[in-house]
């Protein structure tokens, strides 16, 4: 494929995968809305919706490696985002892991994944595969 058909290739996502994309948006800031008010039950129901749809999204957009590492990497970012909320909620968040280490503070493995796995694309996958057409 040559570099001009590359630039105009065109990324349209379908209408159904768009409207589960904004319920998605909709059920992260239920959450987040919970996790602030600290409206447990609510906020850990949406833990699962929220997730739930973040895997579909990103197993709906796996032909492109760009779209699937990045939606990969947000439902990273909700799983530790969502322990971090429970850790809160059950009070076990300022509890000593180790050393200086808090429970809260393991919600940084799921975020380090998520960043590992953007720093991959970003930095071997995208520049060894320059013709494949991607949404990045």
């Amino acid at each position: 494929m040559s570099k001009n058909q590359i630039a105009e290739a065109t990324y349209s996502i379908p209408v159904s995968f768009r409207k589960m994309e904004n319920l998605h948006i909709v059920f992260w800031l239920i959450k987040d809305i919970s996790w602030c008010m600290v409206w447990r039950p609510l906020g850990i129901a949406m833990i699962f919706p929220t997730l739930i749809v973040s895997i579909i999204i990103a197993w709906r957009t796996r032909q492109f490696v760009s779209e699937l590492c990045h939606n990969v990497a947000i439902s990273f970012w909700i799983s530790a985002n969502a322990y971090w909320m429970i850790s809160e909620f059950l009070k076990f968040d300022e509890n000593i892991v180790f050393g200086n280490f808090h429970y809260k503070q393991l919600a940084m493995i799921p975020f380090l994944i998520g960043i590992i796995l953007l720093a991959f694309y970003y930095l071997y996958w995208k520049p060894t595969h320059k013709d494949a057409i991607e949404t990045m």
